[in-house]
C-alpha cells in the first residue's frame, strides 16, 4: 500500500530524475502507480473513499421503518431505552440486552439527520450599563446555621450582564417586599441605574394572589421601575436560559460560598449580622477581578433618584374582637386597646409596622408562610387575668408560653393545683408583662432548681426583693479516657 510519504518523495525525485521508472523504484512503487499519482497530484490519504456500506447486518433493519421510526416521528421525545423495552416485549427473544447501545446510536443519528430542529441558543453581545438581571435562589442546601440553628433562607441575586458585577440580599420569600428591598439595595450599592432590568415571570411571588392582588403586584412593580427610570423585561415561562447570566451566577455563587465555608472550617455563625458580613466580603472578592469592565459600566450608568422608594406594602385593616388582625392569611395580635379601630400596617420583607394616628406604635416580626399566627401575651394579658377560664381552651394558647420554663411552670401548677393553677400561671404571665420577661424566667429557673413551690407570690418576692439569682454558667466536663472502652472490649473478647 502506497503511503503519503512515498508519494511526496516521488514528486520530489520526479523533478531530478529524467527516468520515471528509476524514480518509482527509489520510492518503492511500480511505474504505473507512480504515473497515476503524478497524473492526479493527490496523496493516497486524499484519494481514499469514505466507507458507505455496512460491515454487518443491521439488527433493527426489519423493525426500524415499520415500528421505531413512525413512533419517533409522532413523539420525537421518546427515549431509546423506552423503545427498546417495548420491542423486547413485542418481539420476545428477538433482541438481546446488549443491543440497546446499537438502537441508541441509530436514534441519535436519526435525530441529527431527520429529527425536529433543536432549540438554538444565541450568544449575546452585552453593552456597558445596558442590562442587569436578578432572581431569587435558595441557599438552604449550604447548611448554614446561626447559633447551631439551621438558617433556611434565600438570596435576592443581582448581576450586571456586561461586567458580571454582583451583589445579593438575604430574604425568606419571593415576595414583592423582598424584590423591592433587594433591587433597591443593589442599585444603591452600585451607585447608579442601568438601562434595563430583566427578571423571570415572578410566578412564586404572585401564585397565591387573586387577580386583584396580581394586578396590584404588577402596578407596584412598574412603579418601582418607573421611580428608578429602569426599563423592565420578563423572560418567557420555562425559559430560564433567557435570564442566563444570573442563572449561571447562582451556580457559581453557591460554589464560592461552599468553598469559603470549607475554608472557614465552620458553617455556624454567631449572628445573622456575622453571616451577612461573610457574604459581603465574598461578593467583594468575586467582584475584585471585574474592576476594569465594571468601571466602564459606571461611566454610563444613570444617576440614582433623590431617595429610595418605600419597600413595603400598606394595608388598612380593622382590629377584630379577639384583638388580632389578619395580614396575608396570617394572624397577628395587637394591643386590646385597639379593638374596633382601623390601623395601618406597613408590611416589609421581614417585619410589619403598626401605625395609628400617624404614629408607629409597634414593630412585629413577619410570619413566613401562610395560615400561621403570632400572639403576644402582653397584648391580651389584662383581660386574660380577668377571664382565666378562657385560657384552657384558647385557640392560640401555645403562643402564651414565652419559653419552655413558662410551660413547665404551667404544667407544675396544674398538677399541684388543679383548681387555681391557671390563675396562678396567668398572674406569673402578668408579672412578666409588667416587670420583664427575663427576670420572671430567671425566678422560675431558680425556684425549679431549688425545688421550691412555684407561685406568683414567690416570683414576685424574688423580683421585689431583687434577690440575686446565680446565672447559668458553662459546665466543664473532664476529657473521657477512651482507653477504658478499649479495656472493656478486650475483657469481652477474653470472656
Amino acid at each position: 500500500m502506497v503511503t503519503d510519504q512515498q508519494v511526496r518523495k516521488l514528486m520530489k525525485l520526479n523533478q531530478k530524475e529524467k527516468n520515471l521508472s528509476v524514480a518509482a523504484a527509489k520510492c518503492g512503487m511500480s511505474e504505473n502507480a507512480a504515473r497515476k499519482y503524478l497524473r492526479q497530484a493527490d496523496l493516497p490519504s486524499q484519494m481514499k473513499q469514505a466507507r458507505t456500506w455496512r460491515t454487518r447486518e443491521d439488527p433493527f433493519g426489519e423493525d426500524w421503518s415499520r415500528e421505531v421510526q413512525p413512533r419517533l416521528e409522532v413523539n420525537p421525545g421518546l427515549e431509546a431505552k423506552t423503545l427498546f423495552d417495548w420491542l423486547q416485549r413485542t418481539y420476545p427473544g428477538r433482541y438481546a440486552d446488549g443491543q440497546l447501545r446499537t438502537l441508541q446510536r441509530r436514534i441519535r443519528q436519526w435525530r441529527a439527520l431527520e429529527g425536529p430542529a433543536k432549540e438554538v441558543f444565541f450568544d449575546q453581545h452585552h453593552q456597558p450599563g445596558e442590562l442587569c438581571e436578578s432572581d431569587f435562589t435558595h441557599m438552604s442546601g449550604l447548611g448554614v446555621t446561626i447559633n447551631k440553628i439551621p438558617f433556611n433562607h434565600l438570596t435576592y441575586h443581582f448581576v450586571l450582564t456586561y461586567s458580571n458585577w454582583e451583589t445579593g440580599t438575604i430574604c425568606f420569600s419571593e415576595s414583592f417586599e423582598s424584590l423591592s428591598s433587594g433591587l433597591q439595595n443593589a442599585l444603591w450599592e452600585l451607585g447608579g441605574v442601568p438601562a434595563m432590568h430583566r427578571t423571570d415571570k415572578l410566578t412564586a411571588a404572585v401564585q397565591n394572589l387573586d387577580k386583584n392582588g396580581r394586578d396590584e403586584f404588577t402596578r407596584r412593580y412598574r412603579a418601582l421601575l418607573s421611580h428608578y427610570r429602569l426599563g423592565g423585561q420578563k423572560i418567557q415561562t420555562g425559559k430560564p436560559n433567557e435570564n442566563g447570566d444570573v442563572e449561571q451566577r447562582h451556580h457559581r455563587l453557591k460554589r464560592a460560598v461552599e468553598q469559603a465555608l470549607q475554608l472557614r472550617c465552620s458553617r455556624d455563625f454567631a449572628s445573622r449580622e456575622e453571616y451577612e458580613l461573610f457574604l459581603k466580603k465574598l461578593f467583594d472578592q468575586l467582584n475584585a477581578g471585574r474592576r476594569k469592565r465594571f468601571d466602564e459600566e459606571l461611566d454610563v450608568l444613570k444617576s440614582l433618584p433623590e431617595r429610595r422608594l418605600g419597600d413595603f406594602t400598606t394595608y388598612r385593616v380593622g382590629v377584630r374582637h379577639n384583638s388580632t388582625i389578619l395580614i396575608k392569611k396570617n394572624v397577628y395580635s395587637v394591643h386590646s386597646r385597639l379593638i374596633g379601630e382601623q390601623v395601618k400596617v406597613r408590611l416589609h420583607a421581614e417585619h410589619l409596622e403598626l401605625w395609628y394616628a400617624q404614629r408607629m406604635i409597634e414593630k412585629i416580626p413577619r410570619i413566613r408562610g401562610e395560615g400561621k399566627h403570632r400572639i403576644q401575651y402582653r397584648h391580651i394579658i389584662d383581660w386574660l387575668v380577668r377571664k382565666p377560664g378562657a385560657f384552657e381552651n384558647y385557640r392560640y394558647r401555645d403562643d402564651l408560653f414565652p419559653s419552655s420554663r413558662f410551660k413547665m411552670a404551667y404544667d407544675h401548677l396544674k398538677d399541684h393545683h388543679p383548681v387555681r393553677g391557671t390563675k396562678e400561671y396567668l398572674k406569673i404571665l402578668d408579672l412578666a408583662a409588667k416587670e420583664g420577661e427575663a427576670g420572671v424566667d430567671d425566678a422560675l429557673r431558680w425556684l425549679m432548681d431549688q425545688d421550691q413551690p412555684i407561685s406568683s407570690d414567690a416570683v414576685e418576692v424574688i423580683l421585689v426583693t431583687n434577690q440575686r439569682i446565680p446565672k447559668v454558667t458553662d459546665v466543664e466536663i473532664d476529657d473521657v479516657d477512651l482507653g477504658l472502652y478499649d479495656n472493656l472490649l478486650v475483657a469481652a473478647e477474653v470472656n
